[in-house]
């Protein structure tokens, strides 16, 4: 086991190499300042969101700030998670080169880390199937951008994300079912990677970049699902051995659609975020056009103390914004009940996700 202690922006990174299944396992931390008073018995706030992308040079937006601007009072808490589906990069060989219609390689300048930043993200995921679309050139850069932004990373292959607030150390294990990633697809990866999670922070928060895609996917089948012929796992079946392993929570998205929520044993499992801020990224109609942000408060043993959920609207474009009449909480409610039945998460019409 090696431990390199290196300074870097908001704190201090700790790079942690040790044997994880077949790979090398980097654990990154970083001290957050924190955003609520430290008391005797700690709470971590957190806001999490689903799929987001800035653009795809050179189709960039003029203002890639003001993309976030809408949102910005809703991204609050001591951790702001997103998915960054994409790369910040400058260089590589993109994926599509070769492809014909139907492939998709995003990328935005390395600036655009420290947008995140300023938009009050602090973690971001790399488990998705847009991470290498540049191949290592375009991850390695990604990675120096959030790394320089005082972002944290998770989701390469071996790596774990660690975020320590009020003295809470809360570890990120976030897979996608790609061998350039944390593998969803290899149960043992996802034992062996969750335990050395715990063995490192109290507090375990797995995301998983899983399921089928599309306006016809927004239910939890229980089975395999597939896109396009390609095996995008089984998220029932990987969130419950999640919690059964010690996660604390589980969160999702890649569907492009929101999902419902669930308790099992206790944890909250939320299989779908949906799509986020965006620029001309994805479709906007139908139930495409639906998303959420989830806030937890987390106590140092990872007990989930209190949930709610922000709902928003991504306007044609893909921008989101506040949606005052609360349109996907019904949605979400439905989904729930239709999918999980007695272990449903439901939430209120004030937002506030039930107690099980």
């Amino acid at each position: 086991m090696i431990l390199v202690l290196v300074g870097i922006g908001l704190g201090v990174v700790h790079v942690l190499t040790s044997p994880v299944a077949t790979t090398t396992t980097t654990t990154t931390t970083t001290t957050l300042a924190p955003t609520t008073t430290t008391t005797l018995a700690p709470l971590v706030t957190m806001s999490a969101v689903g799929d987001t992308d800035l653009g795809n040079t050179p189709q960039l937006p003029a203002n890639p700030a003001g993309l976030f601007a809408p949102v910005r009072s809703l991204l609050t808490g001591d951790i702001v998670f997103g998915n960054l589906e994409g790369t910040m990069t400058t260089g590589g060989p993109s994926k599509c080169a070769h492809s014909g219609v139907g492939c998709y390689a995003f990328r935005v300048p390395p600036s655009y880390a420290r947008v995140y930043r300023d938009a009050g993200f602090t973690v971001l995921n790399s488990a998705n199937n847009h991470s290498y679309d540049f191949g290592a050139v375009g991850e390695s850069q990604t990675s120096a951008a959030l790394s320089t932004a005082g972002i944290v990373q998770a989701g390469l292959p071996g790596q774990i994300g660690l975020v320590r607030v009020h003295g809470v150390r809360v570890a990120f294990c976030d897979f996608a079912p790609y061998g350039l990633t944390n593998n969803l697809l290899s149960y043992s990866a996802e034992d062996s990677l969750i335990a050395t999670a715990r063995r490192e922070a109290s507090v375990v928060v797995v995301y998983m970049h899983a399921g089928a895609e599309g306006p016809n996917a927004d239910h939890v089948t229980r089975h395999e699902e597939y896109f396009y012929g390609e095996d995008r796992g089984n998220p029932y079946l990987f969130a419950h051995r999640a919690i059964d392993d010690g996660a604390s929570v589980v969160i999702g998205s890649g569907p492009h659609v929101v999902r419902g929520l669930e308790w099992y044993r206790g944890h909250l499992i939320a299989y779908s975020l949906g799509d986020f801020t965006n620029y001309e990224a994805f479709a906007t109609v139908g139930n495409l056009d639906l998303s959420f942000v989830l806030h937890l408060t987390l106590t140092s043993s990872g007990h989930v103390s209190a949930a709610s959920v922000s709902p928003v609207v991504l306007l044609p474009g893909g921008q989101a914004v506040p949606d005052p009449r609360g349109s996907v909480l019904g949605l979400l409610n439905s989904l729930s009940r239709s999918d999980f039945a007695s272990s449903a998460a439901l939430i209120s019409p004030t937002g506030r996700v039930e107690a099980p």
